[in-house]
Protein backbone atom coordinates (compact mmCIF):
# COMPACT_ATOMS: atom_id res chain seq x y z
CA UNK A 1 0.00 0.00 0.00
CA UNK A 2 1.32 3.19 -0.88
CA UNK A 3 0.02 6.89 -0.30
CA UNK A 4 -0.66 7.43 -4.02
CA UNK A 5 -2.86 4.30 -3.84
CA UNK A 6 -5.20 5.55 -0.87
CA UNK A 7 -8.69 5.49 -1.77
CA UNK A 8 -12.15 6.22 -0.15
CA UNK A 9 -14.38 3.28 0.24
CA UNK A 10 -16.74 2.61 -2.66
CA UNK A 11 -19.99 3.94 -1.87
CA UNK A 12 -18.56 6.32 1.01
CA UNK A 13 -18.42 9.60 -1.18
CA UNK A 14 -21.72 10.86 -2.70
CA UNK A 15 -21.98 14.14 -5.13
CA UNK A 16 -24.85 16.39 -3.49
CA UNK A 17 -28.30 16.88 -5.42
CA UNK A 18 -28.09 19.54 -7.65
CA UNK A 19 -31.72 20.75 -7.21
CA UNK A 20 -33.56 22.87 -9.93
CA UNK A 21 -30.78 21.73 -12.75
CA UNK A 22 -32.98 20.37 -15.29
CA UNK A 23 -35.60 17.37 -15.65
CA UNK A 24 -32.89 15.02 -16.97
CA UNK A 25 -31.42 14.89 -12.77
CA UNK A 26 -34.58 14.03 -11.26
CA UNK A 27 -34.72 17.12 -9.51
CA UNK A 28 -35.52 19.54 -12.17
CA UNK A 29 -38.76 22.34 -12.68
CA UNK A 30 -39.94 22.34 -8.65
CA UNK A 31 -36.88 20.39 -7.46
CA UNK A 32 -38.52 18.34 -5.49
CA UNK A 33 -40.91 20.37 -3.58
CA UNK A 34 -44.35 19.27 -5.77
CA UNK A 35 -46.92 21.60 -7.41
CA UNK A 36 -48.50 24.60 -5.95
CA UNK A 37 -49.25 24.56 -1.75
CA UNK A 38 -46.96 25.78 1.44
CA UNK A 39 -44.13 23.85 1.43
CA UNK A 40 -43.57 24.56 -2.21
CA UNK A 41 -43.49 28.17 -1.59
CA UNK A 42 -40.25 30.10 -0.56
CA UNK A 43 -40.30 30.78 3.39
CA UNK A 44 -42.84 28.45 3.21
CA UNK A 45 -43.96 25.36 5.83
CA UNK A 46 -44.96 25.61 9.39
CA UNK A 47 -43.32 26.40 12.37
CA UNK A 48 -41.52 24.21 14.97
CA UNK A 49 -44.15 22.03 17.04
CA UNK A 50 -47.18 22.73 15.10
CA UNK A 51 -49.34 19.59 14.53
CA UNK A 52 -51.81 20.56 11.75
CA UNK A 53 -54.00 22.38 14.28
CA UNK A 54 -53.88 20.15 16.75
CA UNK A 55 -53.41 21.02 20.27
CA UNK A 56 -49.57 20.76 20.36
CA UNK A 57 -47.76 18.54 22.75
CA UNK A 58 -46.11 21.43 24.35
CA UNK A 59 -49.46 22.77 25.37
CA UNK A 60 -50.91 19.64 25.66
CA UNK A 61 -48.41 18.13 28.87
CA UNK A 62 -48.70 20.34 32.20
CA UNK A 63 -46.27 22.08 34.22
CA UNK A 64 -43.85 20.85 36.33
CA UNK A 65 -42.19 22.35 39.27
CA UNK A 66 -40.57 25.78 39.81
CA UNK A 67 -38.41 27.48 38.20
CA UNK A 68 -36.74 30.56 40.17
CA UNK A 69 -35.31 33.01 38.17
CA UNK A 70 -33.53 34.50 40.83
CA UNK A 71 -31.23 31.18 41.64
CA UNK A 72 -27.68 32.22 41.17
CA UNK A 73 -25.32 29.35 39.21
CA UNK A 74 -22.13 28.59 41.09
CA UNK A 75 -19.51 26.84 40.07
CA UNK A 76 -18.19 23.96 42.10
CA UNK A 77 -14.87 23.22 43.23
CA UNK A 78 -13.57 20.80 45.77
CA UNK A 79 -11.07 21.71 48.20
CA UNK A 80 -8.75 18.54 46.58
CA UNK A 81 -8.83 20.30 43.86
CA UNK A 82 -6.84 23.45 45.16
CA UNK A 83 -3.76 21.02 46.17
CA UNK A 84 -2.39 21.82 42.08
CA UNK A 85 -1.58 25.26 43.26
CA UNK A 86 1.50 25.76 45.29
CA UNK A 87 1.89 27.39 48.75
CA UNK A 88 1.36 31.03 49.01
CA UNK A 89 -0.84 31.31 45.92
CA UNK A 90 -3.58 33.72 46.31
CA UNK A 91 -6.75 31.52 44.26
CA UNK A 92 -8.90 33.89 42.58
CA UNK A 93 -11.72 32.78 39.47
CA UNK A 94 -9.17 34.03 36.88
CA UNK A 95 -6.55 31.80 38.42
CA UNK A 96 -9.09 28.81 38.36
CA UNK A 97 -10.15 29.38 34.80
CA UNK A 98 -6.46 29.35 33.81
CA UNK A 99 -5.47 25.99 35.44
CA UNK A 100 -8.75 24.38 34.32
CA UNK A 101 -10.56 23.63 37.41
CA UNK A 102 -13.36 25.53 35.92
CA UNK A 103 -14.82 26.36 32.18
CA UNK A 104 -17.01 29.08 32.80
CA UNK A 105 -18.38 31.39 36.16
CA UNK A 106 -21.90 32.18 35.72
CA UNK A 107 -22.97 33.80 38.94
CA UNK A 108 -19.23 33.01 40.92
CA UNK A 109 -17.66 29.93 42.70
CA UNK A 110 -18.17 27.87 45.36
CA UNK A 111 -15.76 25.85 47.59
CA UNK A 112 -16.34 22.42 48.68
CA UNK A 113 -15.09 20.39 51.55
CA UNK A 114 -14.55 17.54 49.48
CA UNK A 115 -11.24 15.70 50.20
CA UNK A 116 -8.11 17.51 51.74
CA UNK A 117 -5.87 20.09 51.04
CA UNK A 118 -2.41 20.38 51.69
CA UNK A 119 -1.17 23.17 51.04
CA UNK A 120 -1.62 26.62 52.68
CA UNK A 121 -3.38 29.29 50.15
CA UNK A 122 -5.28 32.66 50.53
CA UNK A 123 -8.97 31.45 48.49
CA UNK A 124 -11.19 34.32 46.83
CA UNK A 125 -14.25 33.27 46.20
CA UNK A 126 -17.76 34.15 46.31
CA UNK A 127 -18.79 31.40 48.62
CA UNK A 128 -17.69 28.67 50.94
CA UNK A 129 -18.81 25.94 52.70
CA UNK A 130 -18.41 25.45 56.38
CA UNK A 131 -15.91 22.47 56.11
CA UNK A 132 -14.48 23.92 52.72
CA UNK A 133 -13.30 27.09 54.87
CA UNK A 134 -12.60 24.87 57.96
CA UNK A 135 -10.46 22.88 55.80
CA UNK A 136 -8.45 25.57 54.04
CA UNK A 137 -8.03 27.02 57.38
CA UNK A 138 -6.99 23.93 59.49
CA UNK A 139 -4.13 23.96 57.00
CA UNK A 140 -2.71 27.42 57.34
CA UNK A 141 -4.58 29.46 54.38
CA UNK A 142 -7.00 32.22 54.69
CA UNK A 143 -10.43 32.34 53.18
CA UNK A 144 -11.70 35.29 51.88
CA UNK A 145 -15.27 36.07 50.26
CA UNK A 146 -15.47 38.39 47.69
Amino acid sequence: MKLFELQPAPGSKKLPKRKGRGHGTGNGKTAGRGHKGQNARSGGGVRPGFEGGQMPIYRRLPKRGFNNIFAKEYTEVNVSDLNVFDNGTVVTRELLKEKGLVKKVVDGVVILGNGELTKKLTVKAERFTKTASQKIEAAGGKVEVI
